[in-house]
């Protein structure tokens, strides 16, 4: 079927000016009226409304460094609700002896007390930092005194040497705005190239020239007034891809000569392959050649090839869940403590697979949580991770070697984002990423129905696929939480849960349970919904309004419900219930109930089944037609009657 991709980005190219009469990076005074607003008048449920936010972004010609000025006036409706903005956290990277560093802050809250507006200023003994990784430190601080009308307020500026990428910011956020501008600022000597995404427009925009700090300035500035809170939708892998934000990489400096950074894909292949953390490392051959698991040369076919490589690199090393695009120690160390990045780790397996005489190249994605790449604006910054090709007699094969369950084109959920850039020695290739392979989802329960009113029996719920590490990734994530998880959404007291990954890289949780809450007596008949509590109790496709974005479930799938269930002695089943079958015209969606007996076992079998990873918005109303039918298919209950 055909696929939808909506790449709501573009690259400003234009000059334009409509904000002659508005002035921007002119804050309000402080209106003692905001303290005495009892809801946002954008959105009456809104825990929280920003009042005016400033971004504004220099580089300052005579030090070259690149200036960041935050400016945020917050006010709180519901400080239960509105825990985001109770704690600020501000990141400072650094890289080498090059680091950001952060000054003049001001931070306070704001509340009227006995009809006087008193100021509680943050203390430098609230602050602290914490070390994110070796590139970021953050700064932590909490506000004090916060109410539900309090006012925050703060503002502080970072001083950076890193230009080559600005912060990409948020102009849509779950927050509603009254106001919000975004300024960026550079010299006509250095250019950047300005990715504007999303649905709106500025009230206010100004893209020109301009003489600014005694120097030929280019400035883009962009004001919004009374923006709504982000609505999100179910089934969207990141919403950030779709709200409207802005970001900025370095193009080009001309000094004494013109340096391109970010013209073209091809531009940026090369810059990476001189790297001395990307290409230098993939002519490390010998590490190859000497770690080459024996037997290789034995086998005949590419994919049988590839594959034995890929399994030797991914049983050998372990992913140390750092990410990015170059190397951190290098492939010697790799080898040497068998645990690195995944670059490092994806890098070493395109250099086997050379070594073995195939036909490989690393594959630059942007991960789903890091949003989708912006083909329109070639730039390294908006990538974060590593893969690895193979091109076969088949066609091209994508691996990834940081994940102990993938296998050959089965890649982590977080991998497949739609796009990814292919650099082969020859040229650069755009590829369209689109997760074929089904996963499987088995929830199976064995129960046997006691005269009394109680049932006992076993669960297990186990995934294939790219669920199944999915599954595995929460697992590892917190234990405790991902078992808890299974009492908590059916309010099922479950014993003895044991989660693994089986051999074949699926991965199971199995458990005992016993209810005496999932049957009803009246009179002398028991009441009982077969599916116990398996059972679809909501139809997640119930958005009122018209669906906005497209539909994601990271992979097509099939769902499979099965409950065998033995009953009491003496007891017969009145009628069953009816059977359905629903599939859309396209054979895309599909599902079906079937229910069946045994002597005195029931067995009810619902499958789902999902043909695509992802579909276009148009699909909405037949996922919520059938996620309607399986919800009353699943809730027909069933009499019990004593012979």
């Amino acid at each position: 079927m055909k696929k939808i991709i909506l790449l709501l980005s573009c690259t400003i190219s234009i000059g334009f000016i409509n904000a002659q009469k508005h002035e921007f990076l002119n804050p309000p005074k402080f209106d003692d009226a905001d303290l005495s607003k009892e809801k946002s008048g954008l959105d009456a449920n809104a825990p929280a409304e920003i009042l005016y936010k400033s971004l504004h972004f220099m580089v300052d010609g005579s030090t070259g460094n690149l200036l960041k000025k935050v400016y945020y006036r917050v006010k709180i409706y519901n400080k239960d609700k509105a825990e985001d903005w109770l704690n600020l956290e501000i990141p400072l990277y650094q890289n080498g002896s090059s680091q950001e560093t952060l000054s003049k802050m001001k931070a306070f809250t704001y509340n009227l007390e006995n009809g006087n507006v008193v100021p509680t200023k943050v203390d430098k003994s609230s602050k602290y930092k914490s070390k994110e990784n070796k590139y970021t430190n953050i700064t932590k601080f909490a506000f004090p005194n916060v109410k539900n009308g309090s006012v925050l307020e703060y503002q502080y500026e970072i001083t950076s040497p890193f230009l080559y990428a600005i912060p990409e910011i948020l102009i849509e956020t779950d927050t509603p705005s009254l106001y919000t501008e975004y300024i960026l600022e550079n010299p006509l000597n250095i250019s950047y190239n300005v990715n504007y995404t999303g649905d709106l427009e500025p009230k206010y925009r100004m893209v020109q020239d301009k003489t600014l700090y005694g120097m030929d300035y280019k400035t883009y500035r962009f004001g919004y007034e009374n923006l709504k809170g982000f609505k999100t939708e179910k089934f969207v892998k990141n919403d950030r891809n779709y709200r409207t934000k802005i970001s900025a990489e370095l193009h080009s400096t001309n000094f004494r000569e013109l340096k391109l950074y970010s013209s073209s894909w091809e531009q940026i292949k090369k810059r990476l392959y001189e790297d001395e953390d990307f290409g230098s490392e993939l002519k490390k051959t010998k590490l190859a050649k000497d770690n080459m698991p024996a037997g290789i040369s034995d086998l005949k076919g590419d994919t049988e090839k590839a594959d034995a490589i890929f399994k030797y690199v991914q049983k050998t090393f372990t992913w140390n869940n750092d990410r990015g695009v170059t190397t951190d120690q290098g492939l010697k160390k790799l080898v040497e403590t068998k645990t690195g990045n995944a670059a490092e780790i994806n890098l070493f397996l395109v250099m086997m697979l050379r070594e073995a005489g195939l036909n490989s190249d690393p594959v630059l994605i942007s991960t789903v949580s890091n949003g989708i790449i912006n083909l329109a604006s070639p730039n390294v910054s908006n990538l974060n991770f590593v893969i690895a090709a193979v091109k076969t007699k088949e066609g091209y094969h994508l691996l990834d070697a940081t994940s102990k369950q993938s296998s050959m084109d089965q890649l982590p959920p977080r991998d497949w984002n739609h796009f990814g850039i292919l650099l082969s020695k020859e040229k650069v290739q755009q590829l369209q990423m689109e997760n074929l392979k089904p996963s499987y989802t088995y929830l199976t329960v064995h129960a046997k129905m006691n005269e009394e009113g109680s049932i006992s029996g076993t669960y297990s719920d186990k995934d294939t696929g790219a669920y199944a590490m999915f599954a595995k990734e929460s697992y590892d994530d917190n234990a405790e939480k991902y078992k808890k998880q299974y009492k908590e959404n059916f309010t099922i007291d479950f014993t003895d849960i044991d989660s693994k990954v089986l051999e074949n890289g699926d991965f199971e949780s199995t458990m005992k349970f016993t209810s005496n809450n999932l049957i009803d007596k009246v009179g002398k008949k028991i009441i009982i919904n077969p599916m116990l509590f398996l059972s679809k109790t909501t139809n997640e496709f119930d958005q009122a309004d018209e669906r906005k974005y497209p539909i994601d479930f990271i992979a097509p799938f099939t769902r499979t419900k099965k409950i065998v269930l033995e009953l009491p002695e003496g007891y017969t089943v009145e009628a069953l219930p009816k059977d359905k079958k629903i599939i859309t015209d396209d054979k895309e969606i599909a599902y079906e109930y079937v229910a069946g007996q045994n002597g005195n076992t029931l067995e009810i079998t619902s499958t789902t089944t999902v043909s695509s990873a992802d579909y276009p918005k148009e699909y909405y109303p037949a996922f919520k037609q059938i996620w309607g039918t399986a919800s009353k298919s699943e809730n027909q209950v069933i009499s019990l009657i004593k012979k």
